[in-house]
């Protein structure tokens, strides 16, 4: 059973390990899978360029502009290098089930 939390949206910046990879907005929806244990997955959109030098790399954390440090990783191939937008989900740093603002 999976239960939708809501939506995750915001600005912030991308680092990787202790080097910066430039500035993220992000659309994330949450799920609560079992009690305790939330995930969540969407969209970033970063400078192309940026985003190109991100791809692929381990250790990629989203600092928030909220104060959060969401540990991130993508879910798809770059088909598109022009492309400012990427799936990504996230793996540790969520908000707990009733920090979610559902439905927008």
């Amino acid at each position: 059973m999976m239960q939708y939390l809501g939506a995750l949206r915001g600005t912030g910046t991308m680092s990787c390990g202790e080097e910066p990879m430039g500035a993220v907005s992000f659309e994330f929806d949450g799920y609560l899978t079992r009690p305790g244990q939330v995930v969540a997955s969407g969209e970033i959109r970063m400078e192309a360029d940026a985003l190109n030098n991100a791809f692929g790399r381990r250790d990629l954390r989203l600092h928030t502009d909220e104060g959060q440090i969401l540990h991130l990783r993508f879910s798809g191939k770059r088909v598109n290098s022009s492309s400012q937008l990427a799936h990504v989900d996230i793996t540790e740093g969520l908000p707990p089930p009733k920090k979610w603002r559902r439905g927008g």
